[in-house]
C-alpha cells in the first residue's frame, strides 16, 4: 500500500466510527465457482460467531468532504479537519487485498455528499457493482443509502449490498432543523419507503420464481445520534418501535453524542453518554425479542431508563405484584420477563420442567444469570414469598458497591 493511499485511509476510517450501525445479520450470500468469499448469518464488525470467533469489516468513508454543515457532525463543511476521498478503484482494490489477507470478510461503505445524492450514491453503487461482477465477490456489502438519492440508484443498490442503512441522526424533525438545517425528514423516510417496498417485493417474487435475485438480503437499518438534542428516552424509543412496525427495519442503532465542537446549538458534555446509549440498546433487544412494549419501559411518568439498572430489572421492580415468578409453574412470556434469563434460558427452563420441579442448581446449569435473577424467582428448593417482596431493598442490593453487598442477606430483601 503506498503512503498516499495509507494516508486516505487513516482519515476515512477514522471519520467512519461515528457511523454505529454496521452489523450483518440475516444475510446468507453464498459463495460461487470461482468466486471470493461469502456472506452468512454470522455477525460482522462488533459480532462474534457461535465459536466465539470475532469477524470485521473494512469500515470506511468514500470520502469526509460534504456539502452540508450539520453541527453534530466531524465531517461538516465549516469543520477544520484533513480531506480525503478514494477513488471506486481505491475502495474496490483495499477491499479485495484486504479480504486475501484475511483481515476483513466484508465491506462496510458510507460516505460524506460530494456533489449532491446522486453523485454520491453512483459511486457507492459502482463500488459494490465492481465487487459482485467483476471479482465475484461474495463476501458482506453494507452500503449507505444517501438521503435525497433516485429510486433508480437506490433500486440498483438493493441489487449488489447485503444490507443498506438510511440514516435519521436526529430522533425529531424540530430538532433536525436547528442542528442540521439542510436536512428534512421526507428526504430520509422517500428512501426507506422505497427500500420496504423493493425487499417485500423481492421476497414475494422469490417465493414464485427461484431465480430472482437478492435483493438487501439483511434489510435495512437506520442510526440516531443520543445525546445531542432533548429528546427523552420515551420518544426515542417510540420512534424506533415505529420504525420495526412501519418500515419493517431490522436494526435501529444509538450513537452517542460525541462533543465535537463548541457550537451553541449542542450540549456541552464532558463525556459521549455511554451509559444511557447502553440502555436504549438493552431496551431495543426487550421490545425485539422479550415480547415487551415501550410502555411497560417507560412512560409519562418514568421518560427516561434508568441509568444504574438495566431496563428488565426496572420493569420488574415498579411492577412487584408480578415478583417473584414461579419458575415451575409461569408462562413462557413471564419467564423471559425475569432479570437475568434471556431466550434461550427461558426455552431451557419450559423444556426442563417438564421432567420435575427445577431447584437453584438446575438454572445453574441452564446458564440463568442468578446474580439478578434470584431476586425475582422461586424454585422447588427457595421460596421466600411469605416474606412478601421489597423492591427498594432489593434495588438497594443491586446498585450497591460490590465490596458492600456481603452485608446484605437474601432473606432481608423480602422482608
Amino acid at each position: 500500500m503506498n503512503d498516499k493511499i495509507q494516508q486516505k485511509l487513516e482519515i476515512l476510517s477514522d471519520a467512519a466510527k461515528y457511523d454505529v450501525s454496521c452489523a450483518s445479520s440475516g444475510s446468507k450470500r453464498k459463495n460461487t465457482p470461482g468466486g471470493l468469499g461469502n456472506s452468512n448469518g454470522m455477525g460482522i464488525c462488533h459480532s462474534y460467531t457461535e465459536d466465539g470467533r470475532c469477524v470485521s469489516l473494512l469500515k470506511i468513508l468514500l470520502t469526509n468532504h460534504c456539502i452540508f454543515d450539520c453541527a453534530y457532525c466531524v465531517s461538516r463543511k465549516s469543520n477544520d479537519v484533513k480531506r480525503a476521498a478514494f477513488t471506486v478503484k481505491e475502495v474496490v482494490d483495499l477491499t479485495i487485498n484486504f479480504y486475501r489477507r484475511n483481515y476483513i470478510e466484508g465491506l462496510f461503505l458510507s460516505s460524506g455528499i460530494f456533489k449532491d445524492a446522486d453523485y454520491t450514491m453512483e459511486r457507492l453503487v459502482r463500488i459494490a457493482k465492481e465487487l459482485r461482477t467483476i471479482h465475484k465477490f461474495n463476501g458482506y456489502i453494507h452500503l449507505k443509502a444517501i438521503p435525497g438519492a433516485s429510486d433508480e440508484l437506490i433500486h440498483e443498490a438493493g441489487l449488489y449490498a447485503d444490507r443498506l442503512s438510511v440514516n435519521l441522526e436526529i430522533p425529531s424533525e424540530m430538532s433536525l432543523k436547528k442542528v442540521a438545517p439542510e436536512k428534512n425528514y421526507a428526504d430520509v423516510y422517500k428512501p426507506m419507503n422505497y427500500l420496504q417496498g423493493a425487499i417485500k417485493g423481492y421476497k414475494e417474487e422469490k417465493k414464485v420464481i427461484r431465480a430472482t435475485p437478492e435483493f438487501a438480503p439483511a434489510g435495512q437499518s437506520t442510526q440516531m445520534v443520543i445525546g445531542a438534542t432533548p429528546e427523552n428516552d420515551l420518544h426515542i424509543l417510540n420512534l424506533a418501535n415505529d420504525l420495526y412496525d412501519k418500515q419493517n427495519l431490522k436494526r435501529v442503532y444509538y450513537s452517542g453524542y460525541v462533543p465535537i465542537s463548541e457550537d451553541n446549538r449542542l450540549p456541552v458534555l464532558k463525556q459521549p453518554p455511554l451509559v444511557r446509549e447502553n440502555r436504549l440498546y438493552q431496551a431495543d433487544w426487550l421490545l425485539r425479542f422479550y415480547g415487551f412494549k415501550v410502555d411497560e419501559i417507560v412512560n409519562a411518568e418514568n421518560p427516561d431508563l434508568d441509568p444504574e439498572l438495566d431496563p428488565k430489572t426496572g420493569y420488574a421492580l415498579r411492577n412487584p405484584h408480578l415478583f417473584p415468578v414461579d419458575i415451575n409453574t409461569a408462562p413462557y412470556e413471564m419467564i423471559l420477563r425475569i432479570p437475568g434469563i434471556g431466550v434461550k434460558s427461558a426455552r431451557k427452563i419450559v423444556a426442563a420442567r417438564r421432567h420435575g420441579r427445577l431447584r437453584i442448581d438446575n438454572l445453574k446449569k441452564i446458564g440463568v444469570v442468578l446474580k439478578r435473577a434470584r431476586y425475582f424467582l422461586t424454585t422447588a428448593d427457595k421460596d421466600f414469598r411469605y416474606l412478601g417482596f421489597n423492591p427498594d431493598a432489593v434495588r438497594g442490593f443491586l446498585t450497591q458497591p460490590s465490596g458492600k453487598k456481603a452485608a446484605y442477606n437474601q432473606l432481608n430483601l423480602f422482608a
